[in-house]
């Protein structure tokens, strides 16, 4: 008689078990939040108690946010107003909230709001805009609400695939467009009296070797 094993379908299920360790959706705690993101090397935010998972970011999109903290660390040197760091930093923008923008900006005179774990909001955050579609709505769409909300005073969104620049200006709970521009053209801060780049140099980072 001759027997024949089969792999059970448990084996190619995912580890449930560990699953059950954590939290439900909706259910998370600052806590297990912050736990979570120090054993692990996913990117990881929280939106209102549900934890979200982003994509690895490629190449050419840490080229540009390189680029753009090479820029304003350059500013800065000259102009000593505040701090520029960039992903991964959790920024906490309220209960149960965590973002981690690409580019985060804060004025030394809220200096007090850098934690050593996480920035308790920023005055400026930049985002350069991810390729799939999800990405693409929780940059354009999702985080341009949040951050107004948070208070977040400047909103700079750097969007490869249409090789646009937008810089958006908090006016209460929203933001309204400061500038908007393509390629040949500049764009300037509000927050950052005398900083502004050029869409081509920031967008041409991508492809630099």
């Amino acid at each position: 008689m001759t027997l024949v094993h089969s792999k059970s379908r448990s084996n190619h299920e995912p580890a449930w078990d560990i699953a059950r360790l954590y939290p439900e959706q909706g259910q998370w705690e600052e806590g297990d939040y912050l736990a979570l993101t120090e054993t692990t090397n996913k990117l990881v935010e929280l939106c209102d108690g549900r934890i979200e998972v982003l994509s690895m970011p490629t190449t050419a999109h840490q080229r540009i946010v390189s680029f753009l903290n090479q820029l304003l660390l350059l500013y800065l040197a000259n102009n000593p107003i505040g701090e520029v760091l960039f992903a991964p930093l959790r920024v906490r923008l309220w209960e149960k909230t965590f973002r981690e923008p690409d580019v985060v900006f804060m004025l030394k005179k809220h200096a007090r709001r850098m934690g050593e774990d996480y920035w308790d909001g920023a005055d400026l955050v930049m985002e350069v805009v991810s390729g799939s579609a999800e990405d693409r709505k929780r940059d354009l769409v999702t985080k341009r609400r949040e951050y107004a909300l948070a208070g977040i005073d400047e909103y700079w969104i750097v969007d490869p695939k249409e090789s646009r620049i937008t810089v958006l200006k908090r006016h209460g709970k929203k933001y309204l467009q400061l500038a908007e521009a393509q390629s040949g053209r500049r764009v300037t801060s509000s927050l950052l009296k005398g900083f502004g780049v050029d869409v081509d140099a920031v967008l041409g980072a991508a492809h630099a070797s």
